[in-house]
């Protein structure tokens, strides 16, 4: 039999709690409780930072948040030189925006020096099915609303260059602008797209 010599054993009583956070713990408090604790502060914490950053949480009285993208006001010339017409340019548009980033500053200017109001509407298929460029046009028609009373199909690859050219309102009818004549491609008879005017109410008369 041999001795054996115990080692000292270290005993914490239960008031030798002496550290700020050992001492504010009630005393039956495991492990698990501490980090479900802990874990639940910091998704507050994470919550409060996100909606004060996005600017849901303010103060009374404070300031609302500037708008990052302020609308852009239309700027409508009453000038009655201008005439009493508005023309809504339908855009049936996919995938080519080099060529529209050229296209609406051209024909706002091209119009503008004309002396036509007009509206642009982009009318985009996000799908890659085949172009349906009639139900874009369809769907541009629906947006332009009552503000404008005659319409252009146009194409975004086209810009018209030639000051003459006839952007006006059509009162004797349909009125092809890009006509075979004039289109740099396609020089069949039966070509009408491109660049094609009609009022509102022709047009209504055709989708009946």
């Amino acid at each position: 039999m041999y001795l054996t010599r115990r080692k000292p054993a270290l005993y914490l009583r239960e008031d030798s709690r002496s550290g700020l956070f050992l001492g504010i713990l009630p005393r039956k408090c495991s492990i698990f409780k501490l980090f479900l604790t802990c874990l639940l502060l910091g998704f507050l914490s994470m919550l409060w930072l996100q909606l004060s950053c996005t600017g849901d949480v303010r103060k009374q009285g404070d300031v609302p948040p500037k708008q990052s993208c302020p609308p852009v006001p239309r700027t409508v010339n009453e000038d009655p030189s201008w005439g009493p017409h508005r023309l809504a340019l339908i855009i049936p548009f996919r995938e080519r925006f080099e060529e529209l980033l050229s296209f609406v500053p051209h024909m706002h200017q091209y119009l503008s020096d004309k002396k036509i109001r007009h509206h642009i509407f982009v009318v985009n298929q996000v799908d890659h099915y085949r172009f349906n460029r009639a139900s874009l046009i369809n769907v541009g028609f629906l947006e332009s609303g009552n503000d404008t009373d005659y319409i252009a199909m146009h194409d975004v690859d086209l810009l018209p260059l030639n000051p003459s050219l006839d952007y006006g309102f059509p009162e004797k009818g349909p009125f092809h602008v890009a006509s075979p004549d004039l289109h740099p491609l396609y020089h069949y008879k039966t070509y009408v797209g491109g660049i094609l005017l009609l009022t509102k109410q022709h047009y209504e008369l055709v989708s009946v």
